[in-house]
């Protein structure tokens, strides 16, 4: 069953991968007997839906989590199951992917108003002022 990003995508089963492993950590006898944490592979490099533009920001939020070949590896050990491991992995990498679609907002260049100009500048003068009438005062 494919797994929904947004309305309009989906990860086909194919290029998703679950791994079960032994979790680390606290846990006591349980830890070292049952597999209940998820290693997810899901290959983003075979991915034909998403969109092109979108490909950089996913590597950059991916970050080391993403291989050389293209396959993000998330590792899910914070709850106690199985079950709800794999659905943390998945839910984690659909909000990485959801964030790698958004487009960043073009950044607008503005220049300061000429009346911020002159506020800054009267600021500046009068803290000149104050400093100047703190020095001592030599009398000749």
């Amino acid at each position: 069953m494919p797994v929904d990003v947004t309305g309009s995508l989906a990860i086909p089963d194919d290029l998703l991968e679950f791994r079960a492993v032994r979790a680390s950590g606290p846990g006591g006898q349980n830890v070292n007997k049952v597999s209940n944490a998820i290693e997810l592979r899901f290959d983003a490099a075979r991915w034909e839906a998403l969109p092109p533009n979108a490909r950089p920001r996913l590597r950059r939020l991916a970050g080391r989590r993403m291989t050389e070949a293209g396959i993000i590896v998330i590792d899910a050990q914070r709850l106690r199951s199985l079950e709800q491991n794999r659905a943390d992995a998945i839910e984690r990498l659909c909000t990485i992917i959801r964030e790698a679609l958004v487009e960043p907002k073009p950044r607008r260049k503005t220049r300061p108003t000429r009346a911020s100009k002159e506020r800054r500048l009267d600021g500046k003068t009068q803290r000149g002022k104050v400093k100047t009438l703190r020095r001592k005062s030599f009398d000749d």
